[in-house]
């Protein structure tokens, strides 16, 4: 299995990004998903999450900010980042709980994305 995240980059503060992350392989299902962020000298810490009904969960930090969806045909996950500060700066990472066989779920990271916010 391999989660490849895509849409990162450089962007001014209050701007938007997508990032996207698609999960390929020999999948049964996929449970969780979510984005993690691990900025310079810092630990990797949750932004969002997403489950596969569609309950999600937020950082306090990008609530009302950041929108996290999937779509489960394409096994496919995505945060929406708009009004961007520089603290949002890091490397984003995609994550996904991942069924290989029913009931045995193994724990996959996407090689991570930079989004540097700076004017």
């Amino acid at each position: 299995v391999q989660l490849q995240a895509s849409g990162g980059g450089l962007v001014q503060p209050g701007g938007s990004l997508r990032l996207s992350c698609a999960a390929s392989g020999s999948i049964f299902s996929i449970n969780a998903m979510g984005w993690y962020r691990q900025a310079p000298g810092k630990q990797r810490e949750l932004v969002a999450a997403i489950t596969s009904g569609g309950s999600t969960n937020y950082a306090d930090s990008v609530k009302g900010r950041f929108t996290i969806s999937r779509d489960n045909a394409k096994n496919t996950v995505y945060l929406q980042m708009n009004s961007l500060k520089p603290e949002d700066t890091a490397v984003y990472y995609c994550n996904a709980d991942v069924e290989l066989v029913p009931t045995q779920e193994y724990d996959y990271w996407g090689q991570g994305t930079l989004v540097t916010v700076s004017s």
